[in-house]
């Protein structure tokens, strides 16, 4: 009964490992105007894919514990379609203080394309992040 029990558990956890987004992790943005960048803890939320601020570091590669966004939400409500890209989400660009409509793309494992754009989506900009782990 002993080892039924335990092949249940491994079952169970390889099953859940399994069926986590190939998004999810700890993404490192590209530098800001000032050479800063974050760590970005992207995970599921409901049906959706959201990110938050995990940690900030100056353009020598400093943490900076003061910064003021920690733990802020900076992608929301971005949906999976398939083949790694994400759609119909939101972003906040803390560097300008706005919000813009958002996509994602994954290139492999380890290359996040994320892109904002203003209404209308003439006017957008895009960063390449790289997974931290």
């Amino acid at each position: 009964m002993k080892k039924f029990t335990l092949a249940a558990v491994f079952a169970t956890l390889a099953t859940g490992a399994m069926a986590a987004d190939p998004v999810d992790g700890l993404w490192k943005t590209a530098p800001g105007d000032t050479g800063g960048y974050l760590h970005v803890s992207i995970a599921e939320c409901g049906s959706a894919i959201c990110g938050t601020i995990d940690t900030a570091f100056d353009k020598d590669g400093n943490e900076q514990l003061e910064y003021e966004n920690l733990g802020k939400q900076i992608i929301w409500d971005m949906i999976p379609e398939g083949n790694g890209t994400y759609a119909n989400g939101k972003i906040w660009a803390p560097d300008r203080d706005k919000t813009y409509s958002s996509k994602m793309s994954l290139d492999g494992q380890n290359k996040l394309t994320v892109k904002g754009c203003a209404v209308g989506g003439l006017v957008c900009r895009g960063q390449n992040w790289t997974r931290v782990q």
